[in-house]
């Protein structure tokens, strides 16, 4: 009697333990490709490459200009970190340039997916993959100092909030007044893909 009453007990957590990769996966970790974007002719239709550049300024009005994309997985169930991360690209101030590498993901925040209009000939990935939000990644640069690389996507149909472009500190230098787009002008855009 004991076995069979502890067997009916045991049917309920096999139930929800068959549910919950189900679940997992439904709102699973999100697999994420960054890019600060090459926009030919610096509007839609484009087409979208890898490769363009971004700039933000310092409040001693010394600006950062980088290029750069990667990869990241954002854990699921919370804007946390993680170090499963690849990428880079280069920099340059008035005082040098040279290359970063992207050492961890501080957060990303999901905020939707693109509207399909107006149309991008997106060369970068699934354009039913492009993606609205904000990335912090932590950075290692060239010249040994360390900083923190805030990437900004807002493109068709992103909520209001939300900066295009990039922000970044440099050691104790923080260049966070971003250089919004202009139309014509192939610079400071970027573009996240999630899947």
């Amino acid at each position: 009697m004991q076995t069979k009453r502890l067997l009916w007990l045991g049917v309920p957590v096999l139930v929800v333990a068959a549910l919950l990769p189900m679940s997992v996966s439904a709102g699973g970790a999100k697999h994420v490709r960054w890019d600060i974007i090459h926009l030919v002719g610096g509007a839609p239709p484009g087409p979208v490459t890898a490769g363009g550049v971004a700039s933000a300024s310092a409040p001693d009005g010394d600006t950062i200009t980088l290029t750069g994309s990667g990869t990241f997985v954002a854990p699921a169930g919370s804007n946390g970190g993680s170090g499963a991360v690849t990428g880079g690209g280069t920099w340059q101030t008035s005082s040098g340039s040279g290359t970063y590498r992207v050492t961890e993901l501080v957060s990303f925040v999901f905020a939707n997916f693109q509207s399909a209009t107006p149309v991008l000939n997106d060369m970068i990935g699934d354009t039913n993959e492009r993606a609205n939000g904000t990335a912090v990644l932590r950075v290692q640069f060239s010249d040994g100092q360390s900083g923190v690389l805030a990437v900004g996507s807002h493109g068709p149909g992103a909520p209001p909030g939300i900066c295009e472009g990039i922000a970044t500190t440099k050691g104790y230098k923080t260049y966070y007044a971003v250089h919004d787009p202009v139309g014509g002008v192939d610079a400071n855009r970027t573009i996240f893909h999630v899947h």
